[in-house]
């Protein structure tokens, strides 16, 4: 799966969703980091590019969702301190969905 994922996204999971198959770019790898770019840009950036958006800012994109509903995907995951656990978890998400696109895909940490 294509994603993108902003600038706050942990490098880990990052990493490894890499590592499980995905083709992930990140916000600073594309030079949209700390340039207090919107939530907004950032989704019309990932999806004119064919990125479904992936981020832990979670109210901002649900919001985000409703408003423009015709994005390429996003995915709004808690704060999980089990980077791989969190990765293995998107995946899976990922997988169960297929077609991302216009979809909000909530992945959250396990009680």
């Amino acid at each position: 799966m294509a994603l993108y994922a902003d600038e706050n996204f942990p490098l880990r999971v990052v990493e490894e969703l890499r590592r499980l198959g995905h083709d992930v770019i990140t916000a600073l790898e594309e030079g949209r980091a700390n340039q207090s770019i919107t939530d907004r840009q950032l989704l019309e950036r990932a999806t004119e590019i064919g990125r479904a958006l992936i981020t832990l800012n979670r109210l901002d994109f649900k919001r985000l969702h409703f408003q423009f509903p015709e994005h390429a995907g996003i995915i709004i995951c808690t704060e999980d301190p089990d980077r791989l656990g969190q990765a293995q978890r998107v995946a899976e998400s990922i997988a169960a969905t297929g077609d991302l696109a216009g979809h909000l895909v909530r992945v959250y940490r396990p009680n």
